[in-house]
């Protein structure tokens, strides 16, 4: 098992290394196939995979991207409130097929899914996108590893012992505070090799620790869902890591905080 989590691990690092430094058209591409993936994957627990509230979502997240695509995020709102509209349609129409928390779930896949992780995209548009964007893996599968590291070493206090028992306090703050020691490495490296660029240590290392600890938020969100419908992971599209929502469940919440926060501050 090991030996193939860590071959998948290694092929989901080179594949996000030739997409975002490619960025563009090839980046977004590949998120809008992940999230079609994580759709299916959250739609499926929440048993609308296959429905026409599910057919509707898929819509909805392809017309999304397209907005992003030709810089039309104004009519994101227009887009949010129509498909709404769509589903309680679907809702009425075809009742009683479907129940009003299947329309809920409905409009909450493309928003967890679709939405979230688009931020991935939006980071890589900004000026210096090309390095910003790594924050959020930085912020994601980086505090996750510093996480598990202090954890296994010093973890004796429980942070959520029915959700996740062998998350503890110890291993969250040294998440946070890895997070934040990886973000000061980086914005050194940054200042090394862009020529006349300077970037704030500081503001690197705040950014980080605030998208660690959401992170943290976004993994256990991810894990109480799937407690909640009793499975053990989203998929098995990755050997060894379950489906893409079981990989990218941080990732989804630390996008578009790095986003606002990169807004905010650089």
């Amino acid at each position: 098992m090991f030996k193939t989590r860590l071959l998948s691990g290694i092929l989901l690092v080179i594949i996000a290394l030739a997409t975002i430094i490619s960025g563009g058209d090839v980046l977004f591409a590949t998120l809008l196939l992940i999230s079609f993936i994580g759709m299916t994957e959250i739609y499926r627990v929440l048993e609308i995979s296959g429905t026409l509230l599910g057919g509707a979502g898929y819509i909805a997240a392809a017309a999304y991207y397209l907005l992003l695509r030709i810089e039309r995020t104004d009519f994101i709102v227009m887009l949010a409130i129509a498909f709404l509209i769509v589903l309680m349609m679907i809702y009425v129409f075809a009742y009683p097929k479907y129940r009003s928390e299947q329309v809920m779930l409905a409009f909450f896949g493309l928003f967890y899914v679709a939405f979230m992780l688009s931020y991935v995209y939006q980071i890589r548009m900004l000026p210096l996108g090309e390095w910003l964007v790594w924050l959020v893996f930085i912020c994601s599968w980086g505090s996750d590893t510093c996480a598990y590291c202090v954890g296994m070493l010093f973890g004796k206090h429980k942070m959520a012992p029915k959700l996740s028992p062998k998350k503890s306090i110890e291993g969250a703050v040294g998440g946070i505070v890895g997070a934040a020691l990886l973000g000061v490495a980086y914005a050194a490296i940054i200042n090394r090799v862009i020529v006349g660029s300077y970037v704030s240590v500081l503001q690197y290392a705040i950014i980080c620790a605030v998208g660690a600890l959401i992170s943290m938020v976004g993994d256990l969100a991810a894990s109480a869902i799937k407690r909640n419908h009793d499975i053990k992971d989203y998929g098995n599209l990755i050997p060894g890591h379950g489906g893409i929502l079981d990989r990218f469940d941080s990732v989804i919440f630390t996008a578009p905080i790095i986003y606002y926060m990169a807004i905010m501050l650089l």
